[in-house]
């Protein structure tokens, strides 16, 4: 058996196991919450398993994307674990977070040596390392328990030593939708915290919140959201557009993930538990409520399909339709039979709504994940990178006549 594949198998062992055996433990995993057990097909679901090594270079499936015309792709790293959430410092060093196999935060070079750029970890063993942003020569990092702050970071790469602040402890952890992705807007820091479970009363989480940078005046942005991993702000009018992932095992086809945008922070609740996609009621959750008592979707990304990443394209490479459109991450599904996933490009209507198209395809192959994207970074050049932290990989996006 090839090596990749023997780590594969080793690294879905867990999963499985606890797949089949989850009808005998007195307490489901959150994510089993709502599986048929009498689907035999179902039952067989679980999430899919990282690969606990990254994929070598020359084995990466770059050759196999397609792109609109004009556009190239090519490695921009290789052997990045884990790879999720990209940002940039002030003197071009990329930082890189992790989730459940990484546990760290690396920092890659701007420009290539020989050919090649090293990852260097900066923050090791901590649990679910996702959440970073970079911030006038500070690193923002947010664990599922804590978010910190590193000052003057660029210039302690060799040893970042403690956080120069804890801006919130006590943020609820768990396994659930508790990683972190954020960002920074108008000195505020925003963060979510996911649901506890797949479908359940949230209490008083499944919303997006913002600080200031001290870690004071905490606000909420915008409830009934159930997982976002990805959101950013309009650069024309500073609202906040989000991903958002749907309920699990409704049915393969529903409920779609969403594309959210809020525009009355603090007033807007999309839906989570009692409606899903703005127009299905739960079925436990659901009785009494009117899903015409929510905010509805900007669009539909799919179902269970794992929408991660948003960032809307700041640069001048691309051709004039992309400016001002979202980027968007379809990681891909789990709990669905038919895989697929990619990078797709969304173009804000003006009216709330949004178009989405496919814009980068070839991650799947007879039906198992090549690779699977996460997050993007719009380079100084105007190129855009993309993670993958199935492959362990990132890849440039440019364009050129």
């Amino acid at each position: 058996m090839h090596p990749r594949r023997l780590f594969t198998v080793i690294a879905a062992l867990p999963l499985l196991w606890a797949a089949g055996t989850a009808t005998a433990q007195t307490e489901e995993p959150g994510w089993a919450k709502g599986r048929p057990k009498a689907n035999d097909s179902a039952m067989k679901m679980a999430p899919v398993p990282a690969f606990p090594i990254p994929t070598a270079a020359d084995q990466l499936p770059t050759k196999k994307f397609k792109l609109p015309p004009g556009f190239k792709v090519e490695t921009w790293a290789s052997g990045v674990l884990d790879a999720r959430a990209m940002r940039q410092g002030d003197k071009g060093n990329v930082f890189v977070s992790t989730l459940f196999v990484g546990n760290k935060v690396y920092v890659l070079p701007e420009k290539a040596t020989d050919g090649k750029r090293e990852p260097k970890v900066i923050i090791d063993k901590t649990e679910q390392a996702t959440g970073i942003e970079f911030h006038k020569g500070s690193l923002y990092f947010a664990t599922h328990k804590r978010i910190v702050r590193y000052d003057n970071v660029e210039d302690k790469l060799a040893n970042l030593g403690e956080p120069s602040k804890v801006l919130k402890d006590d943020l609820p952890g768990g396994s659930d939708h508790s990683w972190k992705f954020i960002r920074i807007h108008n000195d505020r820091l925003y963060y979510p915290v996911g649901a506890p479970c797949n479908i359940c009363d949230p209490g008083q989480w499944a919303k997006i919140f913002s600080m200031k940078l001290d870690g004071t005046d905490i606000q909420t942005v915008a409830s009934g959201v159930r997982n976002t991993v990805g959101f950013d702000f309009d650069p024309k009018n500073g609202n906040l557009w989000f991903t958002d992932n749907g309920r699990d095992w409704f049915s393969e086809e529903l409920p779609n993930d969403e594309l959210n945008v809020v525009t009355q922070p603090g007033k807007q609740h999309f839906g989570y538990p009692y409606c899903h996609q703005g127009n299905i009621p739960d079925p436990e959750f659901g009785w009494g409520k009117s899903c015409d008592d929510y905010q509805k979707p900007a669009a539909f990304l799919g179902a269970h399909a794992g929408s991660l990443g948003l960032k809307f394209y700041t640069g001048k490479m691309f051709p004039a339709k992309y400016q001002g459109a979202m980027f968007i991450a379809i990681h891909g599904p789990w709990n669905r039979t038919k895989k697929y996933n990619g990078v797709y490009v969304a173009y804000p209507d003006g009216k709330g709504g949004a178009k989405v198209e496919p814009f980068m395809t070839g991650f799947v192959e007879n039906n198992n994940y090549l690779g699977r994207p996460v997050d993007f970074l719009v380079m100084k050049d105007g190129s855009l990178l993309v993670s993958d932290d199935h492959a362990g990989a990132i890849y440039r996006i440019s364009y050129g006549k």
